[in-house]
């Protein structure tokens, strides 16, 4: 059956309003599930692509989320050969997908699906090449709205290929899992599983937005012992001082280069970076600042721009070493159920990245929010 007028948030052009819709959306075909969406919340990936940074990725109109959770019914419908889940489970979508066949999926060194991994090109469902989305203009046609990341989930209902969706435990506090779908796992997976942050090791984290926040509560959990936090608003230190964060630096201060000042306070570098931000420039901060001979950096930051990495190959030769990370290096459906668990242990606060919560229907006042960095995560309900 057909769920009709069911209320969603579709962006129609770069940088134009989010407009409330009736939005058709079609039952599950194989291996896909309907979702009820009850909980969604806002990253800076939905801001990029709102804003049509990166023109190869545009594709409009389009309904943007990538985080999201709710609760009873919350799989509203399942599609042929799904038997992992059922109607009435508790689901969390997530853009990085597992099938569990696939070479990759096999592989312990990868959490990149070869069928439905990331993919910011991607815009219908695996099965027929269409969307699941559409409306009705005015002249009566059925007009397509075009999918995100696996996921769009600012809408009441959405459908995802089953490898995109992961059963959590029913007692699992679901505004917070929504955190899951992306800034939690992606921050706390980095410090976990792409650095393996060590005790009594020292982490310098460029970025204290949610992912960054995500990294130092991931390396406070593994006991480093200093975890420094660069960053040019104030007002994240504060979030910073309760997630883990030792010591503070402002780029915009006058003094020596950020990397100088990190290699100076650890006596010749830190054992971790991660830089979150997404700016070649920070990048290469970052790499800097870590210690000659096992200094370790990890991307995490959106390169919207096609500039190259700012590294001499020679660089390298001293042992440090840089890689990049998605998801944290999660496998979603075999290790996310595990992680909501450590979560729900008290490991990982989640509550301290919720800044604001607002009804769905004020979702541009949620984008102004991030935009003028006022918010880490804005639950929309």
């Amino acid at each position: 059956m057909v769920v009709d007028r069911d209320e969603a948030s579709v962006v129609w052009g770069p940088g134009e309003p989010f407009v409330m819709e009736q939005v058709q959306v079609d039952p599950p075909q194989k291996l896909e599930v309907r979702v009820k969406i009850l909980f969604t919340s806002i990253c800076h990936t939905d801001l990029s692509f709102w804003k049509g940074e990166n023109e190869a990725q545009r594709a409009f109109p389009r309904i943007l989320g990538h985080e999201a959770a709710g609760w009873s019914r919350i799989v509203e419908s399942v599609g042929e050969g799904v038997t992992d889940m059922k109607e009435g489970d508790h689901v969390i979508p997530i853009f990085n997908g597992e099938c569990g066949d696939c070479k990759s999926c096999r592989h312990g060194k990868t959490n990149i699906c070869s069928s439905f991994g990331v993919n910011p090109m991607k815009t219908v469902m695996n099965n027929d090449g269409r969307t699941r989305f559409s409306v009705i203009t005015e002249e009566g046609d059925k007009k397509p709205i075009y999918h995100f990341l696996n996921t769009s989930t600012f809408s009441e209902y959405t459908v995802l290929e089953s490898a995109c969706v992961v059963k959590i435990d029913s007692e699992a506090p679901l505004k917070q899992m929504t955190l899951l779908s992306c800034g939690a796992s992606t921050g706390v997976g980095a410090a976990w599983n792409i650095a393996d942050v060590q005790p009594g090791s020292t982490v310098a984290i460029f970025g204290l937005g949610a992912i960054g926040l995500a990294v130092a509560a991931g390396a406070r959990a593994r006991g480093a012992s200093k975890i420094i936090g660069v960053e040019m608003n104030p007002n994240k230190f504060i979030k910073g001082t309760s997630n883990g964060i030792t010591d503070f630096i402002n780029p915009r201060d006058p003094g020596k280069p950020l990397h100088e000042r990190i290699r100076e306070i650890t006596e010749g570098g830190v054992d971790y970076s991660f830089e979150c931000v997404g700016n070649s420039d920070v990048l290469r901060e970052a790499f800097l600042s870590t210690h000659e001979g096992w200094g370790f950096t990890v991307i995490l930051g959106i390169h919207a721009t096609p500039k190259m990495l700012p590294l001499h190959p020679m660089e390298l030769f001293d042992g440090r070493g840089i890689i990049g990370s998605v998801f944290g290096g999660l496998k979603g459906k075999s290790q996310l159920p595990h992680f909501a668990k450590e979560c729900m242990r008290g490991v990982v606060n989640l509550d301290e990245f919720i800044t604001h919560e607002l009804p769905f229907e004020k979702i541009n006042d949620a984008f102004q929010l991030l935009v003028q960095g006022q918010s880490l995560r804005c639950i929309l309900h």
